[in-house]
């Protein structure tokens, strides 16, 4: 499927507007998931045939691979996702206003290059239409049969010294519905947004989410939900050290590396410089690389005993095993279900667990940071 996405399907998504071939996708996903006639061969062609179970803090997961933030903002083809045989789906960014993002064109693709770049600005529904969508999903459907993470963003107008108070109040309105909550303070695209990860900012974001987290638990009488922070790939190893030990004083579960990156490769071409000029955030195989490397240094720096999500650049099952290998325990995706399409999923478990038979791993637990080891020994 793979192979077919790109001869055939991929050269019209190029002729499309980016932004306009994105949202085209998400509803014919939705609208393929909506009866047994599609749904039912979407599962067959791109659902993974095994599993290769792996846990994150406590649950266990049939695969590492999972949707990352900003494909489905706004959870429109959550049943898509899951016939697609996703081992998570990531929605958002949410903010606790509703807001339009920054002006069109926003969204830019470089297929030469298997990069895009964009400049969204966190356009969403807003928490309350958010939480009242998800609210009608879950009466008509049921609970995902995948854990449903939700990525928190700021709203454009709120003040930087008001953040707390934004994050936890969408963090209150969605708690019912996420299995895991991740704080977004790197999206390059809301302006200031990157400052909040410094440790006073960040300490208080997270403290004010932790409250409402016990107290929410506490009336639910349930477990208290997960939360990450997501990090941008421009941090020195200061700020990376200051941010990670921040963190996890303020209890968060985890970290997910990386954001996209305001960086930009060499062009090769006229139609690459024209892509990679455009301000914003850059995702794809150009940022592949630079997540790697940080989860390594987020993996030596905790002794590997804090959770990592890795993102940036996974288009193969050989781009997966690099990052699980450097010490993330997930892995998800974005421009990779662009430029590869809805097969990557499959292509990507199937070769992982080609890897671990390969290696003579019983479990792919064991490969989490396995490249630290071998260099251990070695």
């Amino acid at each position: 499927m793979g192979l077919g996405f790109r001869l055939f399907a991929r050269p019209i998504i190029a002729l499309q507007d980016s932004e306009r071939a994105h949202s085209r996708a998400l509803k014919l996903l939705k609208l393929f998931s909506s009866n047994p006639f599609t749904r039912i061969p979407m599962r067959i062609l791109f659902k993974p045939k095994k599993k290769i179970p792996i846990t994150f803090l406590g649950t266990t997961y049939d695969h590492p691979l999972g949707l990352a933030a900003g494909m489905d903002k706004k959870a429109e083809a959550l049943r898509g996702w899951e016939n697609l045989g996703l081992g998570f789906i990531e929605i958002g960014g949410v903010t606790e206003l509703e807001q339009q993002g920054n002006p069109k064109p926003r969204m830019f693709r470089s297929d030469s290059s298997n990069a895009l770049v964009n400049r969204m600005g966190f356009n969403n529904p807003g928490s309350e239409k958010t939480a009242q969508n998800l609210k009608k999903h879950f009466d008509k459907f049921g609970r995902p049969n995948v854990p449903l993470w939700v990525n928190l963003g700021k709203s454009k107008l709120t003040p930087l010294d008001k953040s707390s108070d934004d994050y936890s109040t969408t963090f209150m309105r969605l708690w019912d519905y996420g299995d895991v909550f991740v704080i977004n303070v790197s999206s390059p695209n809301t302006p200031n947004l990157r400052e909040l990860q410094n440790d006073d900012e960040l300490a208080k974001i997270i403290s004010a989410c932790q409250k409402i987290n016990k107290k929410m638990s506490q009336e639910k009488n349930s477990n208290l939900k997960p939360i990450l922070v997501k990090i941008a790939p421009e941090l020195d190893d200061v700020q990376l050290k200051l941010v990670v030990n921040t963190a996890m004083k303020s209890g968060c579960d985890g970290i997910v590396a990386t954001n996209t990156t305001t960086t930009r490769p060499v062009p090769n071409s006229k139609s690459e410089e024209k892509v990679f000029s455009q301000k914003g955030g850059m995702s794809g195989k150009p940022l592949k690389k630079l997540s790697t490397e940080f989860i390594k240094k987020i993996y030596l720096m905790t002794d590997g005993k804090w959770p990592i999500i890795g993102v940036g650049g996974i288009m193969s099952a050989d781009d997966a095993w690099e990052k699980i290998t450097a010490g993330a325990t997930l892995i998800q995706a974005y421009s990779g279900f662009v430029f590869e399409g809805a097969g990557i999923t499959k292509s990507i478990v199937k070769g992982l667990q080609k890897k671990l038979d390969i290696h003579g791993l019983s479990s792919l637990q064991d490969a989490v940071g396995l490249s630290h080891k071998i260099e251990d020994v070695e």
